[in-house]
């Protein structure tokens, strides 16, 4: 044998192995789509010439005739429309333009994953086990050259119901890729990314903490849409989503840092969005930082007792009496600047008109501004300025009559501010204060 045609071969040989393995590579996946398509594609009983002779004795098939079965076709626009060879080739070509074609052509393949997602659960499985999410999550970046909303809406669609495709999408690295020129952004940009983050927000306590911990891009990103947006519902998703970030006490940090707290109190000035505001505010204000950021604020207490004043909003109420009660408690600076503030008459107002949460609430802050001037306070009072030692001897009939002269002091103010609101309040709800007055108790904060 001549030993350069036996280098030759070899040589030729070593040059096929890529070929060998794309076809199997290839082989396997239309292999997956088959078996796939198989169990969903409805079997036609089979009826063989004869059969169908015996059936139809009178009716002979000539040779001129031919017997054609009519398959729908395949809706390339992302429809599942036609048979498994059809949905097949249609699947291979949306996939390969996704992983290898160019920005045009992966635009197109995002839209066509987008309809076929919402045709069946299945598809969104198969398109996952193909690693189409990844592929989404590269196009989601500053640096493309297009638009990089089509990808967040097919991302969009593949979350849907799918914690393990949010996983994917929160491993992939999406946190990371968010447009870092959000002025840049159209309307409709920002309201697909803000659904995408609240939708993974829903991850809070697993993947999305650790990836939010990791990476401080998330938190102003939101808080730009907020100031550049007046869309009613992005306004929303972003502040689902920033309450969903303040439930874990670890976000607390970046959120303070980032001045969630400056603006949540600008939002919660709007009726439509007060309630998830200040529900945030809740979770921050508990805590040492956000409880500071809050007493540091020019518009705490201001806004908070206006928003004690939206009758048609009794959820805004009772967060924004649990706020003032909070920073109320054992601070003297701030009870007086909510004196100043004028908040004794609306604490009045709501104890008459309030829901019965916030006519606790409500009734608790009275008392405490009506105790401010007493020389000494019983445990379990709000405002305490002095302590009593443990073990020490008290006089039950002094607490009698403490407890005796702080109902009086309550009903006599009560009364003289009756006159701010008598247009509103009726016999029956001067007897409801009554009633009010007197079982009120010198407990601990009722949250």
């Amino acid at each position: 044998m001549n030993p350069s045609s036996s280098s030759s071969s070899s040589s030729s040989s070593s040059a096929q192995t890529p070929i060998w393995v794309y076809s199997y590579v290839k082989l396997r996946f239309f292999n997956r789509i088959r078996r796939f398509l198989r169990s969903k594609t409805p079997k036609k009983p089979y009826v063989s010439p004869t059969e169908s002779i015996a059936i139809s004795p009178n009716i002979t098939p000539t040779s001129n005739e031919a017997i054609h079965v009519a398959e729908p076709d395949c809706d390339c626009t992302g429809g599942i429309g036609g048979g498994a060879d059809e949905f097949a080739v249609a699947l291979r070509r949306t996939v390969k333009k996704l992983h290898f074609g160019s920005w045009e052509e992966k635009e197109i393949a995002a839209k066509v994953i987008v309809n076929m997602a919402k045709e069946d659960v299945k598809v969104k499985k198969l398109m996952v086990e193909f690693r189409v999410v990844p592929a989404l999550v590269s196009m989601v970046t500053s640096d493309a050259v297009g638009r990089p909303e089509v990808a967040v809406e097919a991302l969009l669609e593949l979350a849907k119901g799918s914690f393990e495709n949010k996983a994917l999408m929160v491993e992939a690295g999406i946190l990371h890729k968010l447009p870092s020129n959000i002025q840049a952004m159209d309307e409709s940009a920002k309201h697909d990314f803000a659904r995408l983050l609240l939708s993974l927000s829903s991850l809070i306590n697993s993947h999305f903490t650790i990836a939010l911990q990791a990476n401080e891009s998330v938190i102003p990103f939101l808080l730009g849409i907020l100031e550049l947006t007046s869309n009613f519902e992005t306004q929303r998703c972003c502040l689902e989503t920033l309450y969903n970030i303040s439930t874990v006490l670890e976000n607390v940090g970046p959120l303070v840092s980032n001045g969630v707290v400056q603006t949540l109190l600008q939002m919660s000035s709007s009726k439509g969005l007060s309630d998830r505001a200040l529900a945030a505010l809740g979770n921050l204000v508990v805590t040492s930082q956000g409880k500071r950021a809050m007493e540091s604020s020019p518009m705490v207490p201001d806004i908070l007792i206006e928003n004690m004043t939206w009758e048609d909003k009794p959820k805004s109420i009772e967060l924004s009496a649990y706020i003032l009660m909070i920073l109320a408690h054992q601070s003297s600076e701030q009870r007086e600047k909510m004196a100043k503030s004028g908040i004794v008459a609306v604490l009045i107002e709501v104890g008459l008109l309030g829901s019965p949460l916030a006519q606790k609430r409500a009734l608790k802050l009275l008392q405490w501004f009506k105790n401010e001037k007493q020389a000494k306070m019983y445990p379990h009072s709000g405002p305490q300025t002095g302590r009593i030692v443990i073990g020490s001897p008290v006089n039950q009939r002094e607490v009698q009559e403490g407890r005796k002269m702080m109902k009086n002091l309550v009903k006599q103010s009560l009364y003289k501010n009756l006159e701010l609101i008598t247009g509103r309040a009726s016999a029956g709800d001067s007897a409801k204060l009554k009633n009010l007055v007197i079982s009120t108790s010198s407990k601990s904060l009722p949250f």
